[in-house]
């Protein structure tokens, strides 16, 4: 039994929810997000808060927890919006936005740009913070895993491009002679 897939989800005011036939579409003050629910749970939508509830299968049990995530990321997602903060660093290394083309300098032979998906939006503070935003967490976390991908940080000097909460555990460099 799922403790999570039991509680309810509190709908905001101005958050509008709606439930047509297996899809939830979700509405709020900073765009839209839609979903399809699994057929072994049933959501109700009542007038202040979403409950799922379970299926009779066995996967529906483990459904329950992972459909009321998603659902109260969607919910979040429309009202706060998602942000995954990235710091670039090393000498040299760089990132500059024109329009939603976020381009990179990370001591390639060449810069890399990486064109945003739609619903996310960036912003680079310094030429070393880029800021990914957006209402659905999952775009926004596979935007910014993306973005790391190009230059993942070492462990010797650090230079990278990392999460601002990550930390990189660093090891020592070559002994020196005796």
């Amino acid at each position: 039994m799922s403790r999570i897939g039991k509680k309810p989800i509190s709908i905001p005011s101005g958050v509008k929810v709606a439930l047509s036939g297996a899809v939830i579409n979700v509405e709020g003050p900073k765009g839209k997000l839609s979903r399809s629910v699994h057929q072994d749970v049933s959501v109700e939508v009542g007038a202040e808060e979403i409950l799922v509830k379970l299926g009779e299968s066995a996967k529906g049990t483990a459904m329950q927890g992972l459909t009321r995530s998603l659902i109260a990321n969607m919910v979040e997602g429309v009202t706060k919006g998602f942000e995954k903060i990235l710091e670039i660093n090393g000498v040299g290394y760089r990132a500059d936005l024109k329009g939603n083309v976020l381009n990179l300098s990370l001591g390639f032979s060449h810069p890399v740009e990486f064109t945003l998906p739609d619903g996310i939006t960036a912003e680079v503070e310094k030429q070393t913070k880029v800021f990914v935003r957006g209402i659905d967490k999952e775009l926004v976390g596979s935007t910014a895993a993306k973005i790391r991908s190009f230059r993942e940080p070492e462990p010797y000097k650090g230079k990278g491009i990392k999460y601002a909460d990550e930390r990189i555990i660093r090891k020592a460099g070559k002994a020196g002679k005796k």
